[in-house]
């Protein structure tokens, strides 16, 4: 699985809102201009965050973007979900694609439940999280992590 642009963008796109439009509509434009990313690009990404329900477009004048719902009731996932056109880590895994050809591949079990690891992990963490910096954990071996790989 490799995370586009597109969804990490989103993200960071979601967590300006967050905090730049707790008052009012934020402008694209504003976005873009804070995050130093093309404001035509991100307009492909807040229509598919449109569309999912993610963010509400208020037009006018004073019009922008603000979040549809607290920032604690956001998932990654559903965040990642609307912007990427596949979370699955092996194609094989895809939605849609037929697993009768790869039925007696022995490592496919093996890489849905690393897929299904990464799913529960990404539905565990909230955007209130990353804007706090608060990750849900999964192990306690990464209580100490320091972002190094």
């Amino acid at each position: 699985m490799r995370i586009s642009t597109k969804g990490r963008y989103a993200l960071m796109v979601l967590i300006d809102l967050a905090e730049q439009g707790k008052d009012k509509p934020v402008s694209l434009r504003s976005v873009a201009e804070r995050q130093n990313i093309s404001e035509k690009y991100l307009e492909g990404i807040v229509a598919r965050l449109g569309a999912a329900k993610l963010v509400d477009s208020i037009r006018g004048k004073y019009g922008g973007y603000r979040l549809s719902k607290d920032p604690k009731d956001y998932s990654i996932i559903e965040i990642l979900l609307a912007t990427e056109e596949s979370m699955a880590i092996i194609s094989t895994l895809d939605e849609g694609v037929s697993t009768d050809d790869v039925i007696n591949e022995r490592t496919v079990g093996f890489w849905a439940g690393l897929q299904n690891y990464i799913h529960d992990y990404l539905e565990n963490v909230s955007l209130q999280d990353v804007i706090d910096g608060t990750y849900a954990k999964l192990d306690a071996k990464y209580d100490n992590w320091d972002g190094s790989i």
